[in-house]
């Protein structure tokens, strides 16, 4: 089995994506303006505190304020020496808290914030308001689960914090786990003091960019290689890797040819992935709508000629269908309450093992989920968390020409797409002009980083003309 993480690096955004024998199981995107604060810690201050609604409002120095439960404000401080408040303490405006985001802003909404830190390593997360050493329930092997519980009642750890053990620790040595620990607890001991220096609001700890981020949450002996485009972000990859994944720095590649994603067939998959109709092997499909806070999928027969009867029909496509939404949920990242709807089943045994298929394929999910029984129709209810924002929400805008009703892809991404539109144009060609037409701010997003066109016409020895035709729809691009 392959498994390989693919990095690719623009000006304009950042790009990784995790792949299985040929097959994309997750796409992630980062740009500079839509940069993820989740995981960021932050000493804030309460602007207002709402009772009714249970909650209160922090500033923590952005242009939204984050939204905290009260019943999770266990360690506001009035001043940075004071002790940490107790639950009975009343909850005042203008009062001190120490926040972390865990689920971005979405629409009008402000950042989601608790009180309770979190700091992930490579194996382990440090809870500094907790005591207790916790292992991840994703870790299903008791014997294993002994032998981390015993690895850390042997480790001299701190008393002041807890630790949680992730599921990368599985096999790992006590010197590993116990270097993890010590590292993270230098980084606590560290951010208190910057807690101590500086005034709120202000930030305190930022999260890894998307490329370390992906590196520590899923960069795992079972995977082949890492491959980037990006001399650079190797370099910086490499450096990373030195000082916290020495093992397995030998699986970085980088990438010499001229379009990575392409050359992996993963573009073409990418493409797909905002398309409603899922195609299986056996020709039946999913359909996949989602709504503001439902997403439903729906399980299709489709073209399925096997001679099967038709409680088997119904079987054979659901157990296909059930591995497939999972992979879908994941890769989308859906979320909000999720109804999938798969074809009707005579036979509990047949609905008991589909939702088993269904739960299996979901354990390696890292959001978090809930999920209820098969009905006799065939249909499963669930809820999934979700954290960023979706490749969709980065990558398209609401349509101007249909008010909204469907999407278009953003100015952005088409000036990003045009560019390397050219590029693969201009490959093995000597031209002396090249006349490139697109909708006006598609123009203008472009120029607003010059350097990336100089490139392009440095390399390729040509001079770029840009056509602004506002009557072009604004995915459309025209080189001539």
């Amino acid at each position: 089995m392959s498994k390989e993480i693919l990095v690719n690096i623009e000006p304009q955004e950042k790009r990784v994506a995790l792949v299985q024998d040929g097959q994309l199981q997750e796409f992630y995107i980062e740009r500079p303006q839509d940069r993820t604060i989740v995981g960021n810690i932050y000493k804030g201050k309460i602007e207002a505190v709402l009772p009714s609604l249970g909650a209160a409002f922090v500033d923590i120095g952005l242009p939204k304020k984050g939204f905290l439960y009260l019943s999770e404000i266990e360690f506001a401080f009035e001043s940075v020496d004071e002790p940490k408040a107790q639950k009975d303490k009343e909850i005042k405006k203008g009062q001190e808290v120490l926040v972390q985001v865990v689920k971005e802003s979405f629409g009008t909404k402000g950042p989601r914030l608790s009180t309770h830190i979190g700091l992930a390593g490579r194996y382990l997360v440090i809870m500094p308001q907790d005591k207790q050493v916790g292992i991840s329930r994703r870790i299903e092997d008791d014997i294993e689960r002994r032998r981390l519980r015993q690895i850390f009642n042997e480790l001299k750890l701190p008393k002041d914090v807890g630790f949680i053990v992730r599921t990368a620790a599985c096999g790992k040595s006590k010197q590993e786990l116990g270097r993890d620990a010590q590292f993270l607890y230098k980084l606590w001991k560290r951010l208190e003091k910057i807690v101590e220096q500086k005034k709120a609001p202000s930030l305190i700890y930022e999260e890894y960019d998307l490329t370390l981020r992906a590196i520590r949450d899923s960069f795992t002996e079972d995977v082949t290689k890492l491959i980037v485009d990006s001399k650079p972000e190797y370099y910086r990859i490499q450096n990373f890797m030195r000082t916290f994944l020495s093992y397995l720095a030998k699986k970085v590649e980088f990438y010499r040819g001229d379009d990575l994603f392409a050359e992996k067939d993963i573009e073409r998959q990418i493409a797909r992935i905002n398309e409603s109709k899922v195609y299986l092997k056996s020709k039946a499909y999913l359909v996949i709508e989602p709504t503001e806070g439902l997403v439903v999928i729906d399980v299709n027969s489709g073209g399925f000629k096997k001679k099967f009867n038709q409680e088997e029909t119904a079987f054979k496509v659901n157990t296909e269908a059930a591995i497939e939404a999972a992979r879908q949920l994941v890769l989308r990242d859906l979320g909000g309450i999720i109804v999938i709807d798969f074809i009707d089943m005579e036979k509990e045994g047949h609905r008991r093992e589909i939702f088993n298929i269904l739960k299996k394929a979901l354990s390696n999910d890292r959001a978090k989920y809930d999920i209820l029984g098969i009905s006799k129709f065939g249909v499963v209810e669930m809820t999934r968390e979700r954290i960023h924002k979706t490749v969709q929400m980065l990558s398209f805008q609401t349509c101007p020409y249909c008010q909204g009703r469907g999407r278009v892809k953003s100015a952005t991404t088409i000036a990003i797409y045009a560019l390397k539109e050219l590029k693969r144009f201009l490959k093995d060609k000597t031209l002396k002009e090249v006349n490139v037409t697109l909708f006006p701010s598609v123009i203008a997003e472009i120029l607003k980083n010059k350097e990336d066109l100089r490139s392009i016409e440095h390399r390729f020895k040509t001079k770029v003309n840009f056509i602004s035709n506002p009557t072009l729809h604004i995915e459309d691009v025209h080189i001539v």
